[in-house]
This record gives structure tokens, C-alpha cells and sequence, in this order.
């Protein structure tokens, strides 16, 4: 699988992206999301997010984020889950689900890392960030906070 945006719908990616930014440059550093959906998604319904908050005393939770999520932020609030971006970093998320209670300093040794995978397939490091990422239904989108590891199960 390739970490690279569709052609079709590279136009929406890029102005989720620039949104994205936007709001980050203009001082909007969080984004809500609606409630929790607790499974994956089944097939190619929507875009099954993974976020695992082991590291900072959770759980690996899982959500579905319907439809064809525009972004990988899309996905993220759309499977259930809050985000906020580092408020000197514009674009950097630093908190899912207000975890971790201070951002780090991107680089350090603790982070957000994000990852995608297909059903069941092993995860790829993204080299793209979360606002210009465009998932394609049916895909897996995963986060993890600490030292860049993968999320702690395999893609459901």
C-alpha cells in the first residue's frame, strides 16, 4: 500500500490540509468529535481508526469513521475521537482524547505517531501528516503515543 493521496480526490485532501493548518495558524488548536464508535469498520463502509494510549495508562481503543473521510483528522474525529494540535506547532497533534494532559515538544522522544495499514496487514509509518493523508475506505488508520512504535495489535 502506498502512503500517497488518490488522484481523485487529492483536491479535498489538499484543502482539508490547508483547513487543517488554517485553523491552527488562526489560534483553533482542538477538534471535538462525535460519540465514540467502539468496533472497526466492516469491509470497505468507512475507515477503521486505531488509537493506542498504552503508553499513557490506557487502552487500545478502536472506531469507525464512515463514509470517505477526507483526511486522516477526518477519520480521526469521525471514528470517535478528540484532537488537539501543539499550539506552537500549527498541524503537529499533540493530544487525542486530552492524553497526554501537556503536549511534548515535537521533538522529543514522545510524540503521536501515525500509521496506516489494510485489514489485517501490517502497519506503515505515514510520511505524511494526518491533514494531508487521504484514507481510502476499507483502509485502517492508526496512532500510537511514545517513541514512534506501531499500535500495540495488528490492523483489525
Amino acid at each position: 500500500m502506498t502512503t500517497s493521496a488518490r488522484p481523485v480526490r487529492r483536491t479535498l485532501g489538499a484543502f482539508a490540509a490547508a483547513a487543517a493548518l488554517t485553523a491552527g495558524l488562526l489560534g483553533v488548536s482542538t477538534a471535538t468529535a462525535p460519540p465514540a464508535r467502539a468496533a472497526a469498520c466492516t469491509g470497505s463502509s468507512g475507515v477503521t481508526v486505531v488509537v493506542d494510549f498504552t503508553a499513557l495508562g490506557g487502552n487500545i481503543e478502536t472506531g469507525c469513521a464512515p463514509g470517505d473521510p477526507a483526511s486522516g483528522l477526518a477519520a480521526l474525529t469521525g471514528a470517535g475521537f478528540s484532537y488537539a494540535f501543539h499550539p506552537r506547532f500549527p498541524g503537529f497533534v499533540c493530544k487525542i482524547n486530552t492524553l497526554p494532559t501537556t503536549c511534548t515538544n515535537p521533538t522529543g522522544t514522545a510524540y503521536w505517531s501515525y500509521w496506516h495499514a489494510p485489514h489485517g496487514g501490517p502497519w506503515s509509518y505515514s510520511n505524511l501528516g494526518a491533514g494531508s493523508y487521504n484514507p481510502a475506505p476499507g483502509e485502517v488508520e492508526g496512532w500510537s503515543f511514545g517513541t514512534g512504535a506501531q499500535p500495540g495489535i495488528t490492523a483489525p
